[in-house]
């Protein structure tokens, strides 16, 4: 809209955003008051001037006259004054109205950042590429599966999504954080989804700048923050935090007992996995495992070239014999089809268990396949294999974006990352910003799902969900062996 002035000098009045027609009415308005102040100080004019002035009684009534006149233009003036002082107020409530219009459709009348009155801008930050040959690059497939989806049954609140895609951190710290700054100071995004990278970096400037971010939450760098949401909560939590008993439950629950059974717990040296040696150890042992050992030497940078050190400390880790079960917490197909390869080759029996295995792509190589033959994969979703509805419509929003993808653990991750953020942002309302949209999340916000369990925060910014299931791969298939189930967190000692 254009800009006008109020017709008087010295008295301009910016009306941007105001209507025309709120125009017209206060233009006329001003042009009435002022025809009216001047036409009735001429009528006073004229009334000193009717009686002749020279004498006595001609000034007397020139007096009386002139007097009552100037009361006249006195009083005139005064509600000249106090109509200019509405007409002042009018505008403004003409302008503060038209920006409430404009905030109603945008949100924050264009000042929040990644938000139009018709969309919502996000990327995300994976792990596409890696020196172990670990991937996260599926992901993306599930996240815009999601979106797609949501933006066909017409957005959220009239907003589409619109989605950047992802950034790869090749599993670097420093480049996940430059990953992190350029999607939000340049592509100028509204929140990062998904985040999916065991390494990433760039958590301390995310909260800083107050942008949400959504993922899986495998590292102590997304617990007890405001910003961080993983899509099962905190997987790393502090001591005297909940932490997770599902799996050794399942476990138990799979293996009639744990009463006599001991658990070895494989881990590699970085940050992440290490801290998830400590929670899945007291998972275990909570379950009434007994915990025969934890190994956190193995270098995260890339699989050994020999496993026979770390195979001799697992086959003689029960006082001298090998566990009942083991349990890998390490990111990367190679490292998991090495460990298992040797520990088979030792002549291990027992029970072999990761949470990141369940990955239809493992198949296709005959010697992975081999490797994990009988391995029982930890998914923290409902698997593929079930038949809830809520599985069967995530297959049909994975076939519409990308036919033919095979449905891997990190797909799911992205997929169910998505819809969380979805119901956030139905949960926020119209008027979005990421004040008020980390508000709702971080007040008393509760989701359940079938796919994935449970969420609530701000509790699970500190401890995980408490929600998995077993998957087995038997004869170059896998099998659901227990359905998704939560459970009730322990403190972590």
């Amino acid at each position: 809209m254009r800009t006008r002035t109020s017709p008087g000098p010295g008295s301009a009045i910016s009306t941007s955003r105001i209507s025309m027609g709120a125009w017209n009415l206060v233009r006329t308005a001003a042009r009435i008051s002022m025809r009216q102040t001047v036409t009735r100080r001429r009528d006073g004019e004229q009334a000193v001037a009717r009686e002749p002035v020279d004498t006595p009684a001609g000034r007397t009534y020139a007096h009386r006259k002139t007097k009552r006149a100037l009361g006249q233009i006195a009083r005139e003036a005064l509600m000249v004054r106090r109509g200019t002082m509405a007409l002042t107020t009018a505008v403004a409530l003409a302008i503060t109205g038209c920006a409430a219009q404009q905030q109603a459709a945008g949100g924050q009348g264009g000042a929040a950042q990644g938000v139009t009155a018709t969309s919502v801008k996000v990327g995300g930050v994976l792990t596409e590429t890696s020196a172990s040959g670990y991937s996260t690059k599926d992901a993306e497939v599930g996240t815009r599966a999601r979106f797609e989806r949501a933006n066909a049954e017409g957005g959220v609140h009239g907003r589409t999504v619109e989605f950047l895609g992802a950034e790869d951190d090749g599993q670097d710290a420093a480049k996940g954080d430059a990953a992190a700054k350029k999607l939000v100071q340049k592509e100028q995004v509204f929140a990062l989804v998904p985040v999916h990278a065991p390494n990433f970096g760039g958590a301390a400037f995310l909260e800083r700048e107050g942008v949400p971010w959504f993922g899986w939450a495998t590292g102590p760098q997304w617990c007890g923050t405001r910003t961080g949401f993983g899509y099962n909560g905190c997987l790393a939590p502090e001591q005297g935090a909940g932490s997770q008993t599902w799996w050794g439950r399942q476990m138990a629950d799979l293996l009639g007992g744990s009463e006599g059974k001991s658990v070895y717990v494989q881990t590699s040296d970085s940050s992440g996995s290490k801290y998830g040696g400590t929670t899945i150890s007291q998972s275990f042992t909570a379950a009434g495992f007994e915990l025969a050992g934890v190994n956190s030497g193995l270098p995260a940078a890339a699989p050994p070239p020999d496993w026979l050190p770390y195979v001799d400390k697992i086959m003689t880790s029960d006082g001298g014999e090998p566990p009942d079960v083991v349990v890998s917490v390490i990111a990367g197909t190679k490292f998991n089809v090495g460990l298992y390869a040797a520990l088979k080759r030792a002549g291990y029996r027992g029970v072999l268990t990761d949470a990141t295995s369940y990955d239809a792509a493992i198949l296709d190589d005959p010697a992975s396949a081999q490797a994990l033959e009988g391995v029982i994969a930890a998914p923290m979703f409902e698997p593929f294999e079930s038949d809830a509805p809520e599985i069967a419509q995530l297959k049909r929003d994975v076939e519409r974006v990308s036919p033919g993808a095979e449905l891997t653990q990190h797909l799911a991750i992205g997929y169910w990352a998505a819809d969380i953020f979805l119901d956030l942002l139905d949960k926020t309302g119209k008027y979005l910003s990421r004040e008020k949209f980390l508000a709702t999340a971080n007040g008393s916000y509760a989701y359940e799902n079938p796919g994935f369990g449970r969420i609530r925060y701000p509790r699970d910014h500190d401890e995980p969900n408490g929600c998995g299931a077993l998957v087995r791969l038997e004869n170059g298939a896998f099998k659901v062996v227990k359905n998704l189930k939560c459970f009730d967190n322990v403190p972590l000692t």
